[in-house]
């Protein structure tokens, strides 16, 4: 109050001064009427003054209490190649995140040390959605799936982790009263409805006991589920940067190419910052000749089925 006050009165002489002859000093103006110039102020400008500093602080208040807390985002699969990606991106984005990871230590030693906004908690999909749920917590708003199984002997880890996993989230995230599902697919999860049953990237995927036929049943659970959903469908994944921008079709569009895990990441997070995502399953790669567009634009030009 002070400090305005001082630049109030130095602001109202300033209309009385110029500049002498002597380039380090002023002298006062004459007044443009015979009276003598008044350098007084009124109490009800003060009192104005006033005024204006207790609405500022009190609107400034408002809008800080109106900016409420920051949303919590539960991720599955969170030290996966992608799963970490987003982890990253949701914090640099100014979320809050709990991290579910089978592996706790190894969590902890892939990120960074002393981040209140990181939380890391024990979750293993294939344990039922009991015990999900107590890790997901009443305070998550948001989930992202971005688990996946590890190719190996057990012919049914896909359906372990991509279907009865996925499922199990779902139902954790019904429990709780959770309002946002996004899961990381895969293109190609409907190749046979597409004609694609003969795709070289078809038949691999689907040699390690029928992955793609397990995403795809996880995805129609989801789609009944009534939970507001965004099932992204990438193509192949790169580890590399990104290489060229987005493309965005609907499902059951896209049969080649690849994007980097990075721009995965990056569509599951913006995901939660535009209502045109919600109820939508999307398909996305990436080319060096397709232009840059929003993701408004990108979310907006899908239409629900």
């Amino acid at each position: 109050m002070a400090s305005s006050l001082i630049l109030s009165l130095r602001a109202t002489a300033s209309h009385f001064l110029v500049p002498s002859s002597s380039p380090s000093s002023f002298s006062l103006a004459k007044p443009q009427s015979s009276s003598s110039p008044s350098f007084s102020i009124s109490l009800n400008s003060i009192k104005m003054m006033q005024q204006d500093n207790e609405i500022t602080e009190e609107a400034t208040g408002k809008a800080e209490a109106n900016a409420g807390p920051t949303k919590k985002v539960f991720v599955a699969g969170a030290t996966g190649s992608t799963g970490k990606r987003i982890v990253d991106q949701l914090l640099a984005k100014g979320f809050s995140v709990k991290a579910g990871v089978r592996d706790v230590d190894r969590a902890r030693a892939a990120f960074p040390q002393n981040n209140p906004a990181l939380q890391i908690v024990k979750a293993d999909v294939t344990e039922g959605s009991g015990k999900l749920a107590e890790a997901i917590g009443m305070d998550s708003e948001a989930v992202i799936c971005a688990t996946g199984f590890r190719p190996g002997w057990d012919l049914f880890a896909p359906w372990k982790v991509d279907n009865f996993g996925t499922v199990n989230l779902v139902e954790a995230c019904r429990k709780l009263g959770v309002n946002k599902f996004i899961l990381i697919s895969s293109i190609l999860v409907n190749g046979a409805a597409m004609g694609q049953l003969l795709n070289p990237a078809y038949i691999f995927l689907n040699v390690f006991g029928l992955t793609l036929v397990a995403k795809l049943q996880a995805e129609q659970h989801i789609r009944r589920s009534g939970i507001n959903y965004t099932i992204v469908r990438p193509g192949g994944l790169r580890n590399e940067p990104p290489k060229g921008n987005i493309i965005m079709e609907p499902e059951d569009t896209l049969y080649e190419g690849s994007i980097s895990r990075d721009q995965v990441a990056e569509v599951a997070v913006e995901a939660l910052n535009h209502p045109e995502s919600s109820y939508k399953v999307v398909e996305i790669v990436a080319r060096e000749d397709a232009p840059k567009r929003s993701f408004e634009e990108l979310f907006g030009s899908i239409k629900q089925r």
